[in-house]
């Protein structure tokens, strides 16, 4: 399946049909993620995340991939996809911040790359040849190198 035209068409992972059904224990609900996951804009959104080389883009390299959404439609995607699960914001500590550069980074929890797995979903190195080949300025280069806080 191809996350950038995927649509609303996820089956279900807990085997059944009901909203819950793929709640675990520690609250992550798979048929919840998998619902918000594949939203047009924020399987782009993840397939650029997966594609990253650190795994943990900015919202500048998220933009710079998705100039038709822009900077804020972007945080809102990524609000809900934080709020599902599938992603986790990485934030560098306030006396290790660079002026001029990003701070926060977006990485998917491993929840989220657990149950993309199981459903053949955003493969990591299909993800990350298709993010190689677009053509970066310098400034995207240079954030792409930039260290990622854990």
């Amino acid at each position: 399946m191809n996350p950038r035209t995927a649509e609303t068409d996820a089956t279900d992972p807990g085997g059944t049909d009901a909203p819950n059904a793929g709640s675990a224990p520690d609250g992550f609900d798979t048929w919840r993620a998998l619902q918000k996951a594949t939203d047009r804009p924020r399987a782009n959104l993840i397939a650029d995340v997966v594609g990253h080389p650190q795994g943990a883009p900015s919202v500048r390299e998220l933009d710079y991939m998705n100039p038709e959404l822009g900077e804020d439609a972007i945080r809102r995607h990524l609000g809900v996809l934080r709020d599902a699960g599938v992603v986790t914001e990485l934030v560098v500590e306030p006396g290790e911040r660079v002026r001029g550069y990003p701070y926060k980074f977006y990485r998917l929890t491993e929840e989220a790359r657990e149950l993309f797995d199981r459903n053949d979903l955003f493969p990591a190195d299909a993800w990350r040849r298709q993010y190689a080949r677009v053509e970066k300025t310098g400034e995207i280069a240079e954030l792409e190198s930039m260290p990622r806080p854990e």
